[in-house]
């Protein structure tokens, strides 16, 4: 699995257990959406079965939520069960990949127990997560457990070199930090233009405070606007913030992030004291804590601005 940029550490791990006949049966693969659970995944179902990777082969079985609903119930569990029952159409082996498994109603992993435990001979289940807190004790217990880390700054470099080789270095640099190191979070900023546009909105948040000129209501339009986004949209202020605090503090363009807003950058570091930045920074964590929570969008984002015009 060397085409796999990261988790060399697990990588190492699974090829050993393959290769020395002591792969486990049922496996828990862990991590944040775009981290490369499903890269993972893939690459075991191609070295259980020898194929190359890359590739969609009848063995290996990819179970995912239908859009229409937001859980998997014991309905679908049933069908993956039958599934396992079914003898493999090219070899002796085949390989159930579950996504979304945080998703499986209690009944539902109740129901998946036994197959877990003892699934039918060269039969092989991978479950995927983000989070292992929904997935139940006796289900984990039942399946090896990895959990899949941010890859580092060298790694996600890497990782966008090889799959982007025409971007600048500056782009390289912009694209590891709004993704924090997490491929699929990378991609979806190449080709999404809501993501460049909401990141120069940023910049002119801050540019607004500084003039103290802050239209809050188009604002928290514009916000609320791209809201399903709103995990990039509070790393663009941290980054912002990152970048106007080290600048303060050294005067070397060399420590900046965002080498395309220089100007910007140096100007807001001539505007804000440090104690204005510490606060804007308190206020943007506490507007994640809130949007984590699930509380109104809009409601939060207007209390963010609010608080931040008062700095």
């Amino acid at each position: 699995m060397d085409y796999i940029i990261g988790h060399d550490h697990i990588k190492n791990q699974i090829v050993n257990s393959i290769n020395s006949g002591r792969f486990s049966h049922a496996y828990l693969i862990c991590g944040e959406d775009g981290i490369g659970k499903s890269l993972i995944a893939k690459g075991i179902a191609c070295l259980l079965l020898g194929k190359e990777p890359n590739k969609e082969y009848a063995d290996i079985i990819e179970c995912k939520i239908s859009k229409n609903k937001k859980s998997i119930g014991v309905e679908e569990i049933r069908n993956i069960i039958e599934e396992t029952n079914t003898k493999p159409y090219e070899g002796d082996k085949k390989v159930i990949i579950i996504y979304n498994a945080e998703l499986m109603t209690m009944q539902a992993q109740n129901a998946f127990l036994k197959t877990l435990e003892e699934p039918p001979r060269g039969v092989f289940i991978i479950m995927l997560c983000e989070e292992a807190e929904n997935i139940l004790d006796t289900v984990k217990s039942r399946c090896q457990v990895y959990k899949l880390n941010h890859l580092s700054n060298d790694e996600m470099r890497q990782f966008l070199i090889n799959k982007y080789p025409h971007l600048s270095e500056e782009e390289l640099n912009i694209i590891s930090v709004i993704s924090d190191c997490i491929p699929g979070r990378g991609e979806k900023y190449i080709g999404n233009s809501n993501l460049k546009e909401i990141r120069d909105n940023v910049l002119c948040i801050l540019n607004s405070l500084a003039n103290k000129d802050l239209d809050i209501l188009s604002y928290e339009e514009i916000l609320t606007k791209y809201k399903s986004i709103w995990k990039e949209t509070l790393t663009w202020f941290l980054s912002y913030e990152r970048d106007i605090m080290i600048y303060k503090e050294t005067g070397k363009n060399s420590l900046i992030i965002n080498l395309d807003k220089l100007d910007d950058i140096k100007n807001l570091a001539e505007v804000f004291s440090f104690t204005q930045l510490n606060d804007i920074m308190e206020i943007i964590k506490d507007t994640r804590d809130k949007l984590e929570s699930n509380v109104n969008t809009s409601l939060v984002f207007d209390a963010m601005l609010l608080k931040m015009q008062e700095v």
